[in-house]
């Protein structure tokens, strides 16, 4: 496996006006930075900073105006599938059980239907579904449909995984005990996680660095090393060094704010 999970390289992007044709100015400018395996890296910074952009890039939604973006140390002409992506609303099919749900991007890779839900029903009491594979998502709580969109993203099969504001709805003991429970998930799976968050408290907790928006376009990531041994618990955030970090990030986000 490459020593980097996710590189880009010297990539700008803008948009295009489709109205007219018109080419915006660029989100991002230039940009370089490497996410090693197995690294957990939470990416923070105001409304309109270019956070989901560089998710649609890294996904293959949208392409590099210029540069290269790798995955595994590899360019591919297609990204589209090579990463696992979890978005802020779970979008599960209402129609689908946990099961199917879990099953579908097995189903899109061409697994057969009976092989695909045996992969599934393996990893139901991991995720803790055991015993809701036949209910529907409106039967689940919302912590329950975000473990469930979790697995499906695991199931693509990447090692890297997107994961855009995932527990941004959910209500704050639950949004607790999803993060402990992602942090687990992840020390088992060994994936690559790169998460957007609004929660400077939620990105030191999970991180091993952050990546701070500062600028448009962005021409680089400030990055933070986090303060912290794994593994980790709650009760760690409230650390001197961590809190100081904490009012540093806020501080800094907030002067790029404008009223």
């Amino acid at each position: 496996m490459s020593k980097v999970a996710l590189q880009f390289q010297n990539v700008s992007f803008h948009y295009k006006n489709s109205k007219d044709n018109r080419t915006e100015p660029n989100v991002l400018e230039k940009l370089s930075f490497d996410v090693r395996p197995g690294e957990f890296i939470s990416i923070i910074g105001p409304s309109g900073s270019g956070k989901s952009t560089l998710f649609k890039l890294i996904t293959g939604l949208e392409q590099p105006s210029s540069g290269e973006i790798l995955i595994n140390g590899e360019i591919h002409a297609n990204r589209l599938g090579r990463v696992g992506y979890m978005p802020q609303q779970d979008l599960l099919m209402p129609w689908r059980t946990v099961m199917k749900n879990a099953a579908l991007p097995l189903e899109l890779k061409g697994v057969k239907k009976k092989d695909a839900e045996q992969q599934v029903l393996e990893l139901l009491e991991e995720f803790g579904l055991k015993g809701v594979e036949d209910k529907y998502p409106s039967d689940l709580s919302g912590g329950m449909r975000q473990r469930v969109s979790f697995l499906r993203s695991v199931l693509s099969g990447s090692n890297v995984m997107l994961l855009d504001e995932p527990f941004s709805a959910l209500d704050a003991i639950t949004r607790m005990n999803m993060q402990e429970w992602l942090l687990e998930q992840w020390e088992k799976w060994k994936t690559t996680v790169l998460f957007i968050t609004h929660d400077v408290e939620e990105a030191l907790f999970l991180s091993d660095r952050v990546f701070v928006f500062t600028e448009i376009p962005v021409k680089k990531l400030e990055e933070v090393n986090v303060p912290l041994k794994r593994p980790r618990n709650l009760h760690d955030i409230h650390d001197p060094e961590v809190i100081k970090l904490k009012e540093h990030l806020i501080d800094q986000l907030r002067s790029k704010v404008t009223p």
